[in-house]
């Protein structure tokens, strides 16, 4: 009989554990959907937002009014530079070749386009060409 109650008291036991389990995942789900996630969406909407204008603002700065160079010299890469400028292709007689990073707001240089300024700084650059195989290009 001992051990029948015993069994009977652990039951129960277990059973209240299992509901309490239950009721306490119910308000921290509530909690979490009711107080965190609008935070969490306003902030990523936020953060959209800012990534976008500045997308927008890159590839509109050729045409604002204290950009150095003429938009005609300038093409868009995106990454992993934004720009680059040469200096005299309108007149035929390019003179320089300007590689530019822009930034709006508070925004700064990455690790990979501080490298990037690093490497043009210290005149790690040069020319090469490429030519394609014959066999390649041939018509048959």
């Amino acid at each position: 009989m001992e051990t029948l109650t015993l069994i009977i008291i652990i039951a129960v036991a277990v059973l209240f554990l299992f509901i309490g389990y239950i009721i306490g995942k119910k308000l921290t789900d509530s909690h979490w959907k009711l107080n965190l996630v609008p935070d969490i969406r306003k902030q990523a909407v936020k953060q959209s937002r800012a990534v976008l204008g500045g997308q927008f603002s890159e590839q509109l700065a050729p045409y604002l009014p204290d950009f150095r160079w003429s938009p005609t010299e300038v093409r868009f890469l995106g990454k992993p530079i934004d720009f680059l400028v040469f200096k005299g292709m309108d007149e035929k007689d390019i003179k320089e070749v300007v590689f530019v990073e822009v930034k709006s707001g508070e925004s700064s240089l990455s690790t990979h386009e501080r490298k990037l300024r690093d490497v043009i700084k210290n005149k790690n650059v040069s020319w090469e060409e490429y030519r394609i195989p014959e066999d390649i290009t041939k018509k048959d």
